[in-house]
């Protein structure tokens, strides 16, 4: 096989592997109404669908890596594609809201190992000189799918079943698995670090019953003892983390990258900032459907110009960088966020078209801020301590995720007619806008250096 072929079969196998998990992060939101009127649960209980398979997702990624070294990067990587395509069809079999919510935790634990294990063989195929293009074309999973998931996962609730949102994921998982057990070369590390097992005991308990009481708030609320013990018990757990990790030579997350300003400054901007997006994803479909009365499918299709709207702003971001500089590019970008969040919040009965212009806006101008948060986030991390960045900036940013969809679902279960009141979304949606101000306020902090003002620039042209 010539390595012009290898390289682009493993760029298949990676583009096709994320393409599931990113729209998985999304085609279930347009289903949640749905799903929830035939398991008889509110809408704000569905919310565990999606917080259980995020979670269970940022679990794995601070061991993929590790994993993949130790006991073979193709696999692990099979094993995890595997486990992801059973718990897909489990999903699809489903009976209740529990069993759901169990297979969807069991989705997300194969699909976090795709993007640390998929990434680190990329980076050995492909040098440093190829790179920049080869970012061009594993962005299109990133940034297409999870605009795709809305309209395709309405076409399947109104024309076959909400099932299929998940039976969707068998032919394309097969085609990737039987590519990859084809095509891509085993490789181990030969010598691989101690695991970070002490690390690894206190964060599962630690951040399972915090979530688990995230999941639980929505549907018993915060002053329910079950709720508040639980997230007690995993809020004690997680600073004991702490403390572990900053004494650990070799821990699982290197929290002292902390130190570093712009990776502090940029992975808090992720995380709140992905609080705000996966909020308004899992808020918005919601809301049209069961206040607005809208189909799945033309939610769907209301919520895909925000995807157009992040292209628009890769296109921008070199230009936009270099005539701006990181500060002022991300605080006017966080700004124009912080309005159409609040737009959206304020006119959701407006025409579908002035909504989808919102949409729009939405993509050109977080787009422009997550990206240049990303530039930025690793500019002055070295390079043997970029692969732990990595995954603390990820854990970070999923962690986020979750966060803001459990603290939205709390405020839409805080009305008891929430089914059909639109008053408890818009107060959601706003919750949102606050998540970016949360972003615009961290960003303030942020002291720009010129030099790093210049690589950014020169990254972004590159890439």
């Amino acid at each position: 096989m010539s390595e012009s072929l290898y390289k682009k079969m493993i760029v298949t196998v990676y583009v096709m592997s994320m393409f599931m998990v990113a729209m998985d992060a999304t085609i279930v939101n347009v289903a949640l109404s749905t799903i929830g009127a035939e398991f008889g649960v509110p809408a704000s209980a569905t919310s565990a669908v999606n917080i259980g398979y995020v979670v269970s997702l940022a679990m794995m990624l601070p061991i993929a890596g590790w994993m993949g070294d130790r006991f073979g990067s193709k696999r692990v990587l099979m094993s995890a594609l595997s486990t992801f395509i059973m718990a897909s069809v489990l999903c699809g079999f489903a009976e209740n809201q529990w069993m759901l919510n169990v297979f969807r935790i069991l989705q997300g634990a194969g699909a976090g190992f795709f993007a640390p294990v998929g990434m680190s063989i990329l980076f050995r195929t492909f040098s440093p000189e190829e790179r920049p293009k080869l970012s061009r074309v594993i962005i299109v999973p990133i940034a297409l799918a999870p605009a795709l998931g809305p309209i395709v996962g309405g076409y399947l609730v109104d024309a076959l079943s909400w099932r299929w949102i998940f039976y969707i994921n068998v032919p394309i998982g097969l085609v990737a698995l039987v590519l990859m057990s084809i095509y891509i070369k085993e490789r181990k590390e030969a010598s691989v670090g101690r695991f970070d097992l002490k690390g690894f005991a206190l964060s599962l308990p630690g951040l399972g019953t915090l979530i688990y009481a995230l999941i639980q708030a929505p549907v018993k609320g915060w002053s329910d003892p079950q709720v508040y013990l639980l997230a007690l018990v995993g809020v004690v757990l997680l600073i004991v983390l702490v403390k572990v990790e900053l004494q650990d030579q070799a821990p699982m997350l290197n929290l002292r990258l902390f130190e570093d300003q712009s990776f502090r400054v940029m992975s808090l901007i992720g995380m709140f900032s992905a609080a705000g997006l996966f909020g308004m994803l899992y808020v918005f479909p919601l809301m049209y459907q069961n206040a607005l009365g809208v189909s799945a499918f033309q939610t769907g299709l209301t919520m895909f110009p925000e995807a157009l709207g992040l292209m628009v702003a890769s296109q921008l971001m070199p230009w936009s960088l270099k005539k701006l500089g990181i500060r002022r590019l991300m605080l006017l970008s966080l700004f124009g966020s912080i309005v159409i969040f609040t737009l959206l919040a304020l006119f959701v009965e407006a025409n579908p078209w002035v909504i989808r212009g919102l949409m729009i806006g939405v993509g050109i101008f977080l787009g422009h801020a997550v990206t240049a948060s990303q530039i930025t986030a690793f500019q002055t991390i070295s390079k043997p301590q970029m692969s732990q960045a990595t995954t603390l900036h990820n854990v970070q940013k999923r962690f986020g995720g979750v966060i803001g969809v459990a603290i939205l679902a709390s405020v839409i279960g805080s009305d008891s007619s929430e089914a059909s009141s639109l008053v408890a979304y818009q107060w959601a949606l706003g919750g949102s806008a606050m998540f970016i101000g949360l972003c615009f306020i961290t960003m303030l902090t942020f002291k720009e250096r010129k030099d790093t003002t210049e690589q950014n620039e020169v990254k972004a042209a590159s890439g």
